[in-house]
């Protein structure tokens, strides 16, 4: 059952003014419950961060893409230097390359096993450098230009990246350079200057190198964006089991004091059998409310009209007999239930507070409007004797947890104005205004904190 729902144990005693339990707004009117499709419907999930595991997805393919450019680059080349090799070999060697390039553009299309076949693409590749002499049909004979693999020795280095730890990868983006200028002053490389085959080796380092940085910096970034979101999301869930541990705290407070307190002064008072009888309803009543605030809380996503709020506020101050409820402008205006829960226990409560301890009064009035927030402010007042803040009791929970806590908790604010021989008003505004607008600090600096730190006496 919703801590929301109505309390059946209440409906059929009398002496409503020891309870705030009333009929559910369900229970108002024959209209049913309106959902705000806008701003309380279902919860979105949130976009997907810039992740590591995307960033590795980029990268990949972005190698992959640019192998694809280079090896098809190459094969002129590589056709037409077959003629000076043995192709026994040869063909097989640069088929083997291929394919490993084809088969690593499919696992980043796959995204499944990209390290391994990029791992697969820098060993090939390495191994057709160092066997590149012995494929030749003449090791003696110079050739014409640059051997093919020279296309390819940044795509291996960049697939070393992508696949091998940072140390592996460093020496492997050395070494293979370094292995293709070995190969450049041979015949069978070209027998070129050895200033242009040590150029060619740096020129192959530096590639390879901002790759590899570029590479592993973003890998970085990305894993420490990782780690920051776990964290936000760690404390957040902490703070959310906190904020709804408070909730609790606050509610139960508001139920010792609304039932369970009132139900033991009132048998503490019993003098007769029609007073037994009501001290044994208010037990009952309070039972079941302690029992459903064991239960689950239920804080979905529907709203409610403000006029199914005054017309339960109205139905609360009809029972007590001396409090007229005045309505203006709330026609079109909802809020969410739980905040029309809060707020109408609050008023119910300030009510109870009144007609208990603020003596004989001219007039009693509760006035339900809409504020500029597209909220509601409810001014619950009375001409009685009103009271010294300065002297009321910190224990108290009245004011502070019934009226005040219950409604901060739901983003509500709570301003008491009162003073001795001048009445009391209680202005409940939501939401809170300084959400939205400048505070209320119309109150006088006696009454400033009354509702927040202390309680009235008795209330």
């Amino acid at each position: 059952m919703s801590k929301r729902a109505a309390r059946q144990g209440d409906r059929n005693r009398q002496g409503t003014l020891v309870s705030t339990a009333t009929q559910p707004f369900t229970a108002v009117g024959d209209d049913a419950l309106e959902t705000d499709g806008s701003l309380f419907g279902h919860a979105r999930q949130p976009r997907n961060p810039i992740s590591h595991a995307q960033i590795e997805i980029v990268l990949s393919r972005s190698v992959a893409a640019v192998a694809v450019i280079f090896a098809l680059q190459s094969v002129p080349l590589m056709l037409e230097q077959l003629s000076s090799r043995k192709t026994e070999a040869a063909i097989p060697l640069a088929g083997l390359l291929g394919l490993s390039i084809l088969v690593f553009v499919f696992a980043t299309l796959l995204r499944r096993g990209i390290r391994s076949s990029a791992a697969v693409v820098s060993g090939i590749y390495l191994v057709a450098l160092l066997v590149w002499p012995l494929v030749m049909i003449d090791p003696t004979l110079v050739l014409a230009s640059k051997p093919w693999l020279w296309f390819m020795c940044t795509v291996a280095t960049s697939c070393a990246a992508i696949a091998l730890p940072l140390f592996w990868a460093v020496a492997y983006t050395v070494i293979t350079p370094v292995a293709f200028g070995l190969v450049r002053v041979l015949p069978s490389g070209g027998e070129a200057e050895t200033v242009l085959a040590v150029l060619d080796t740096f020129y192959a380092m530096l590639l390879g190198g901002t790759v590899l940085i570029i590479i592993y910096v973003l890998r970085e970034a990305t894993a420490k964006v990782d780690s920051a979101q776990s964290n936000a999301l760690a404390k957040y869930s902490v703070a959310v089991r906190h904020h709804a541990t408070e909730v609790e705290r606050v509610e139960v407070d508001s139920i010792v004091h609304d039932s369970v307190l009132a139900t033991l002064l009132s048998a503490a008072g019993v003098r007769n059998a029609r007073g037994a009888e009501l001290a044994a309803a208010m037990a009952r009543s309070a039972i079941i409310r302690l029992q459903e605030a064991n239960g689950e809380r239920n804080l979905d996503d529907a709203s409610v009209a403000v006029s199914k709020l005054v017309a339960r506020i109205r139905f609360a101050a009809t029972a007590t007999g001396v409090f007229t409820v005045t309505e203006l402008c709330v026609d079109g205006l909802s809020i969410p239930e739980h905040v029309a829960e809060a707020l109408y226990s609050a008023s119910v409560q300030a009510m109870v507070n009144s007609v208990q301890h603020a003596g004989p009064a001219q007039s009693r009035s509760v006035t339900v409007g809409g504020n500029d927030q597209s909220g509601c402010t409810i001014d619950i007042s009375d001409t009685g004797r009103g009271f010294d803040v300065s002297t009321v009791a910190s224990g108290r929970l009245g004011l502070r947890v019934s009226i005040h806590d219950r409604v901060a908790t739901a983003g509500g604010v709570a301003v008491l104005r009162t003073s001795l021989g001048q009445g009391t008003t209680i202005t409940i505004t939501w939401p809170r205004p300084g959400e939205a607008g400048e505070p209320i600090a119309d109150q006088p600096a006696e009454a400033k904190g009354a509702l927040s730190g202390r309680d009235a006496g008795g209330q």
